[in-house]
Order: structure tokens, then C-alpha cells, then sequence
């Protein structure tokens, strides 16, 4: 499967999940937040909400494509975290890449490729196929010092670019919900006000259930925002930063492993 057609696919199935969670949001938000049970008179319209699903569905049209954005922040979140999970592997990082090392410079290759395969993250998949290349240039004699380095060095490079793209997809989702919650947030906002200042300027006494539902309108929309908003941050920052330490800990790895083959006569 080519490059392009897996991205293309990848790119459908985001907006597939885009679309059922937009259907489940407005499906909660009509039948649930908007059940006559919630309101006055049974009239989630014009009457006033009992409870806090009341006052949510008072939000407006607006509340389900906030609430499918937050909902998109956090089924990104579970997606990020089973992956990096998995990258990251089993056991601490710096004594993995200590034993590696030990292990390489006293020429027991396989009890290292063993490691990496107890690993089981994508630093150990990085320097395994590093260690796979160092075993077949090491004894090549048709191949100088320089040669063999440099072999060993564009592998561990191509097998680091093949690792870092599966640790940082779809965070440009978390990063896109982080700026549109709260824009979209404010837009439920503005219209909430506009409906609360129309029904101050009614003639006559001001309409203050019209008045009471622009205001709910405009704040509901803003918590949602907000809410959708910080823990797309939180969660894009906490994600980057296990990404780096991955990424540092491949580094090092593969600077072990050229150092430690460097030091070596072959």
C-alpha cells in the first residue's frame, strides 16, 4: 500500500469518526439535555430547565458540535495514549540503552537483538535493525571503517524515520480541537448575547425568559469551549514531550551503537 493511499485512508476514517461522534452528541443532546422531563411545562423552548441537562441544552445548536469536539479531544487522547504506550515499550529507557551498550561492546550481539525484541518499543525496533546491520557490515572486508559506519548510520536513520511518524499522527488533531473549541465556543457565545440583548430591547417590559436563555446560550457555549479547549492542550503538551523522550532515547541509542562500533578494530 502506497504512502498516499494510506494517508488518504487515515484522513477518511478521521472523518467517518468525526461524523458518528456528531451523531451521538446531537442524538444526547436532543433526547437527553432536550427531554421534556428537564424543563418547565415540558417545554424545553420556552421552559426553564430543572436541572443541569436543562441548562446545557439552553446552550443552542451550537452544544453538539462543541460536544463532539471535546468528545474528539478525548477518543484522540486514548488513541495517542495506547500507541505511545506501546512505543515506549517495557522497562526504563536508560538502562536499556546502558545494557545495550554493554552488551555491543562485549560482542554479544544476540543477547542484545534479545533485548531489543524484550523491549518491545520502537527504540528497541530502531537499534534491533541497527544491530541487524551491524552483524552483516562487520565482517564484510570488502567495506573500510568509514564504509561500514556510515551503512550502520543510515539504517538506524531510515528505521527512525519509520518509528517517528506513527508517534506523532493525529496530534495535529489535538491541536486543531485545541484552537477551533474555544473559536467555536465563542461563536455560540456571541450569538447567545445577541439573543439577550434583542429581548432587552423588546418594547415594553424586556422578555425575561428570552433574556434567560441568550445568557445561557452565550455561557454554556463558552464552558464548553474552554473545557474542549484546555484539554486539547494539556493533552497535546503531555504528548509531545513523551514523544521527545522517546525520540532522545532512540538518539542515544544510535549513538551508542556507531561510538561503541567506532571503538572496535574491524
Amino acid at each position: 500500500m502506497s504512502k498516499k493511499k494510506s494517508s488518504n485512508i487515515q484522513a477518511y476514517f478521521t472523518i467517518g469518526i468525526m461524523i458518528v461522534e456528531y451523531i451521538i452528541c446531537y442524538m444526547i443532546y436532543s433526547k437527553v439535555l432536550g427531554n421534556p422531563a428537564n424543563f418547565e411545562n415540558m417545554d424545553p423552548e420556552k421552559g426553564h430547565p430543572h436541572n443541569v441537562l436543562g441548562t446545557v441544552y439552553k446552550g443552542g445548536f451550537i452544544v453538539p458540535i462543541l460536544m463532539t469536539i471535546d468528545l474528539l479531544v478525548f477518543t484522540f487522547f486514548i488513541e495517542r495514549l495506547i500507541t505511545l504506550l506501546r512505543a515506549r515499550g517495557t522497562g526504563n529507557v536508560s538502562n536499556f540503552v546502558v545494557n545495550v551498550r554493554e552488551l555491543v561492546e562485549n560482542d554479544r550481539i544476540d543477547e542484545a537483538m534479545a533485548a531489543c525484541d524484550k523491549q518491545k518499543g520502537s527504540i528497541g525496533n530502531v537499534v534491533r535493525a541497527g544491530l541487524e546491520k551491524y552483524t552483516l557490515v562487520a565482517n564484510d572486508s570488502s567495506m573500510d571503517k568509514e564504509q561500514k559506519m556510515a551503512a550502520i548510520q543510515k539504517d538506524l536513520e531510515e528505521s527512525t524515520s519509520l518509528e517517528l511518524p506513527m508517534l506523532s499522527k493525529n496530534l495535529v488533531i489535538l491541536s486543531t480541537c485545541a484552537s477551533i473549541a474555544t473559536l467555536v465556543g465563542l461563536i455560540g457565545t456571541v450569538l447567545g448575547m445577541i439573543r439577550a440583548f434583542a429581548a432587552l430591547a423588546n418594547a415594553g417590559a424586556p422578555d425575561a425568559n428570552a433574556l434567560a436563555i441568550g445568557i445561557s446560550e452565550a455561557l454554556i457555549n463558552t464552558a464548553l469551549g474552554i473545557t474542549g479547549s484546555c484539554f486539547a492542550i494539556i493533552f497535546y503538551n503531555m504528548f509531545t514531550t513523551q514523544i521527545d523522550r522517546i525520540t532522545y532515547g532512540i538518539d542515544e541509542a544510535n549513538f551508542s551503537i556507531l561510538q561503541t562500533f567506532a571503538a572496535k578494530k574491524h
